[in-house]
């Protein structure tokens, strides 16, 4: 669904956080596991792209001419 918003920052860490536990827990079989971990990796660029974004968001802040003043973001 097109229309949809991506987990907010939160929700995606808590579920990374939960499959690196499952898959620590080493009981998986190993397809479920590459399953996993492919998920899990998934989650981590959608993260890591949120914070790049939410780090741009808070530059545009502080360089607009010494001045604290919102911008609106276009991210990808």
């Amino acid at each position: 669904m097109p229309d949809e918003k991506p987990p907010s920052f939160e929700a995606g860490l808590t579920e990374l956080e939960t499959v690196v536990k499952e898959l620590e827990n080493g009981e998986l079989p190993l397809e479920q596991a590459i399953a996993l971990f492919e998920k899990g990796v998934g989650l981590s660029d959608r993260c890591r792209q949120q914070l790049e974004e939410a780090e741009t968001r808070v530059e545009i802040l502080l360089k607009k001419n010494g001045q604290i003043k919102a911008e609106p973001f276009e991210g990808n």
